[in-house]
């Protein structure tokens, strides 16, 4: 592994890259924030799915597109005067050291820079030195909401704090995560079953009216009450479901690669041959 000054250097070697392109070539000169956030999206999805297949190399090198994004960002905010990759990373620093009392004494907020922090820890590190005695990850997320909500720019309400272009599974979860913190969260776990089912019923008897908005409504209830119970056993929902669908696509490249060999299209096999070859794939996955 590297030393702290070889990090260093080739961090401040990307940034000199960074300039010399934003200078010289036509496509990096033209970019803004507007034009470069699809592209931001990709990489960030490309990377995901690099965690999925757990393929480190494919990580590393996602996480490099990743961050030559985040460079990119501050260096056309650096263009327009109003902060640079420093200011970046010194403001998450201080965050974390704010949001972090269980770690950090309150006169260390702030420390390293003496400039002036966003996060006042001069009137409010002492109130947060309430949190500083978490123990366990349960209770660090706990005292995490309400230490937001003291922050000068922070969270004025604990669930604006959920970025609102958030998948819809993904924002499901932190939605009810976010409640749980504030002690918002059913008292037993098993008691979401019924919560569960009852949402289930509703939807079948939606559905069996062909009432197409309301069972829309139910299906929504229905999906965020099984969110709450994966969230509840301590599952990853969208991970579950990206893992399902990665297993579907192997099953059904399966039944089509055999029928491209048989020379037959999909379209003229019969549901219980492709349903033999789709047991087939799943024996050969266990």
């Amino acid at each position: 592994m590297h030393t702290r000054e070889e990090q260093m250097e080739a961090f401040g070697r990307l940034l000199d890259v960074l300039d010399q392109l934003r200078e010289k070539c036509p496509w990096d000169h033209k970019q803004t924030n507007e034009s470069l956030r699809p592209n931001t999206i990709e990489e960030t999805f490309e990377l995901c799915d690099a965690i999925m297949r757990n393929d480190h190399h494919d990580m590393m090198k996602e996480l490099g597109d990743v961050l030559m994004h985040v460079c990119f960002y501050a260096m056309i905010a650096r263009e327009e005067g109003r902060y640079d990759i420093a200011d970046v990373l010194n403001t998450e620093t201080d965050k974390l050291l704010f949001r972090h009392p269980h770690v950090y004494h309150p006169s260390q907020v702030g420390a390293p820079h003496p400039r002036p922090l966003p996060y006042q820890p001069d009137s409010e590190a002492t109130e947060t030195s309430q949190f500083s005695n978490a123990k366990t990850s349960e209770e660090v997320l706990q005292n995490w909401e309400q230490i937001k909500l003291k922050e000068k720019d922070g969270n004025k309400t604990v669930l604006s704090g959920v970025p609102a272009s958030l998948p819809s599974l993904i924002k499901a979860y932190r939605i009810q995560d976010k409640a749980r913190n504030v002690g918002f969260d059913w008292q037993k776990k098993e008691d979401v079953w019924d919560k569960v089912h009852e949402e289930l019923a509703e939807l079948e008897a939606e559905l069996k009216r062909e009432d197409k908005e309301k069972s829309t409504d139910e299906l929504g209830d229905f999906l965020f009450s099984v969110i709450n119970a994966a969230r509840l056993y301590k599952l990853n929902p969208d991970n579950a479901l990206e893992r399902t669908n990665a297993k579907f696509i192997r099953r059904f490249n399966y039944i089509e690669e055999h029928s491209i060999r048989a020379g037959r299209p999909l379209t003229e096999m019969t549901l219980e041959e492709m349903d033999k070859l789709w047991n087939e794939a799943k024996n050969i996955e266990h």
